[in-house]
């Protein structure tokens, strides 16, 4: 598959996760490129990879890209039990709505998304707000999803350091 189409498709589930649970998938950070919106770690373990251990886990089972910025798995069936039946079937849903589509195709799709600005050449972070402004939650919704994922944060924070 084509890596920006993987990226794309990524997206799509975090941003979908998002709007309707209150928390993306993964902990990824979104930027917008010209090509559209990326998770931006995920772009950088494709492009570069990693010496920790999500680069590790990531080229055990995803290739570098290859001709024509294609990638593949290395080794089928990858595990996904760090994934909830949830999350499961909104891959599942996203990859029935959009896995069909070109590249290209995905590409001027999420060129229509709200969030999405135009860099011209650069990269510009997008938000958990813009998304879920774009998504059409009141205020009150954004403060306590924001709020939410926060306390999160700390958490993890909190555990990775003890």
């Amino acid at each position: 598959m084509s890596y920006m189409k993987l990226l794309k498709l990524l997206y799509l589930v975090d941003r979908e996760a998002l709007l309707r649970w209150g928390r993306p998938v993964s902990t990824d950070r979104y930027v917008s490129m010209d090509r559209g919106p990326v998770l931006s770690k995920t772009l950088d373990l494709i492009n570069e990879g990693a010496e920790d251990n999500i680069g590790r886990i990531w080229a055990k089972y995803i290739s570098s890209p290859l001709g024509d910025h294609e990638v593949e798995l290395v080794q089928p069936d990858p595990p996904n039990d760090e994934l909830s039946r949830a999350e499961e079937k909104l891959i599942t849903e996203i990859f029935e709505k959009f896995g069909r589509l070109t590249r290209w195709q995905i590409e001027d799709h999420v060129h229509t998304l709200p969030e999405w600005i135009d860099p011209n050449g650069s990269a510009i972070p997008i938000q958990y707000r813009d998304i879920l402004k774009a998504g059409n939650k009141t205020e009150v919704e954004i403060e306590s999803i924001l709020q939410e994922l926060r306390n999160i944060a700390h958490l993890q924070h909190c555990l990775q350091t003890y």
